[in-house]
């Protein structure tokens, strides 16, 4: 089961802004149950921790579940955040990719036929220019040496489109670009926009 935060009042992931429809249009090209957790806007981290809590308590009581996996690669402080938070539930945390070094994994990604594209990106970091483009070995190569390959620093966030999980591609348009909250924003829809 996937499990995902998003912002009620938009109708977007939490962090990522990414619209609940590709979400769940993610899920079912991965041909996995989706559960989204509601959070309120603006949230503060106390309410995100209660919404969460509740819903993992609520799957552990009904499904049965003993742990969450996380795709944390190597920010120990993160990490111990999370089995913090789980503790409490009689929660794991599991972290399948802790410690694979970033370059390779992004090399394996790309290899294995992993697209995505850059949804969200912070403009101190990164050029905003990059917002919406195709997370590419190409790109990788054009990122300042500061900047993780896999945006694990929080970088960027991406939206992943097609990759061997996937049962067929999942074709998306680019949108709007803004920039909100310090974060730089790229939309993307199912549909392509309305012409104006």
């Amino acid at each position: 089961m996937l499990v995902t935060t998003i912002v009620a009042e938009f109708g977007r992931v939490a962090m990522h802004g990414v619209r609940r429809n590709l979400v769940r249009q993610q899920a079912a090209l991965v041909d996995l149950p989706l559960l989204e957790v509601a959070l309120p806007w603006p949230c503060s981290n106390e309410m995100y921790e209660f919404a969460l809590s509740e819903t993992l308590a609520d799957l552990k009581q009904r499904e049965g579940i003993t742990g969450v996996a996380f795709g944390d690669l190597f920010l120990a402080d993160v990490r111990a955040y999370r089995e913090r938070m789980l503790r409490p539930l009689g929660l794991s945390a599991q972290f399948p990719l802790w410690g694979i070094r970033t370059e390779l994994l992004a090399e394996r990604m790309l290899r294995a036929g992993v697209e995505a594209s850059i949804a969200v990106l912070d403009p101190t970091k990164l050029d905003r220019s990059l917002a919406g483009i195709r997370w590419t070995k190409e790109l990788i190569r054009r990122f300042p040496p500061s900047v993780d390959p896999c945006g694990e620093n929080g970088e960027f966030h991406t939206l992943i489109t097609n990759g061997p999980m996937f049962g067929s591609p999942m074709t998306v348009y680019p949108g709007e670009v803004v920039e909100r909250d310090g974060l730089v924003y790229a939309d993307f829809d199912l549909s392509p926009p309305l012409a104006s």
